[in-house]
């Protein structure tokens, strides 16, 4: 009998165990190894952060999942990966062999990537443990005022910002002060200029200061920027980019500059065609860019769809993702911006439709 291992529960993972307690695999024992029991879903969490919502509505539980599925659940952590002898060694040291590999375990935020980051910042991954960390940073607003800095300016970013704002500054008698510190450009860098703009409008009118500099240092009450400013700082929220775990890069897969595995048109490892990748960790070879949030949850039904047609000894098909992706960016307050390609445009009724979206999709995949 084949082993399937499913390294993570990430959003394509989950995808793939609603699949399978529709149909099993025949011949196949299924395990799914992955640190915590439930998958917070990222793209409510600004929302959590801003109060709409409570923490059960933000997150899928893995276990009842994985028992619908028929699929073992181990809770545990990756440490390293030999793809040459097919075995994936835990953090309290058990090894756990597979015939087939697929990884969804998602991004970190490297702790040194910020001089003084791992004594004195707040990580926002892993979400788990940030969620864990924020009432004692609303209870500590509660009593005085607070200097707040999000370091890191992309869509995640801005939305923490703003959600941090909306939490913190406008219903609180003590209100804090929030700063977003971009890197040196302009808020979501990449961006359409129309997505730019109205986001630079949401700033300025939940007044929240920015940054245009790189952080260079963290100390316990404030921050050193580049042009050696220095900014007065109480919780300093490192949202920089995320990068693959470091034993991927060491795994024996064919990886990328940024240490993502290489994949191809059907998310197998162009090194290892035994192996799977989806979200954060991997990036596909004929894809202009990363994999990203939007591109991790879609992947799901293909990944699924792969993995099926591998163990019953068929081709898999090939994953064409579309080339434009609906983004919609929530403003701390119950308003949000659309971006569809260089289209964009901003209103209540946006986070209506995004909070339509996000509740169907936690629903989805809660049996």
């Amino acid at each position: 009998m084949k082993r399937l291992l499913l390294l993570g529960g990430g959003h394509a993972h989950v995808h793939v165990l609603q699949e399978l307690a529709r149909a099993p695999l025949p011949g196949c024992e299924v395990m799914l190894v992955t640190p915590f029991a439930r998958q917070f879903y990222s793209g409510m969490l600004p929302g959590f952060v801003a109060g709409h919502y409570a923490e059960d509505d933000c997150a899928i539980p893995l276990v009842p999942l994985a028992a619908r599925a028929q699929v073992l659940f181990v809770e545990g952590e990756a440490r390293s990966l030999d793809a040459a002898q097919r075995t994936v060694q835990l953090a309290d040291g058990r090894d756990v062999p597979y015939d087939l590999l697929s990884i969804d375990v998602g991004s970190v935020i490297e702790r040194d990537v910020i001089a003084g980051a791992r004594e004195h910042g707040l990580f926002v991954r892993p979400i788990e443990h940030f969620v864990r960390l924020l009432p004692g940073l609303v209870d500590l607003a509660a009593r005085r005022p607070l200097d707040i800095a999000v370091i890191g300016a992309g869509a995640a970013g801005v939305e923490i910002a703003m959600a941090l704002q909306q939490r913190l500054c406008v219903h609180e008698a003590t209100p804090a002060r929030v700063a977003l510190v971009t890197g040196g450009g302009e808020p979501l860098a990449g961006y359409p200029e129309r997505v730019r703009r109205l986001v630079a409008a949401a700033l300025r009118e939940r007044r929240i200061t920015v940054l245009r500099e790189s952080c260079t240092s963290i100390g316990g009450q404030q921050l050193e920027l580049a042009n050696g400013a220095r900014v007065a700082c109480d919780a300093p929220l490192v949202m920089t980019g995320g990068t693959p775990p470091r034993w991927l890069a060491a795994s024996g897969l064919a990886v990328n500059e940024a240490g993502r595995v290489r994949t191809g048109a059907t998310l197998q490892s162009v090194s290892n065609p035994e192996v799977w990748a989806a979200g954060d960790c991997a990036a596909r070879d004929d894809a202009p860019h990363p994999a990203s949030g939007v591109y991790a949850v879609r992947a799901g039904p293909p990944l699924a769809a792969s993995l099926r047609a591998a163990v019953g000894g068929v081709a898999p098909p090939p994953y064409t993702p579309q080339q434009r992706s609906l983004n919609l960016i929530s403003c701390g307050s119950r308003s949000a911006i659309v971006a569809w390609g260089d289209w964009s445009v901003a209103g209540r009724w946006a986070w209506w439709w995004k909070d339509r979206i996000d509740r169907g999709f936690i629903a989805r995949y809660r049996g």
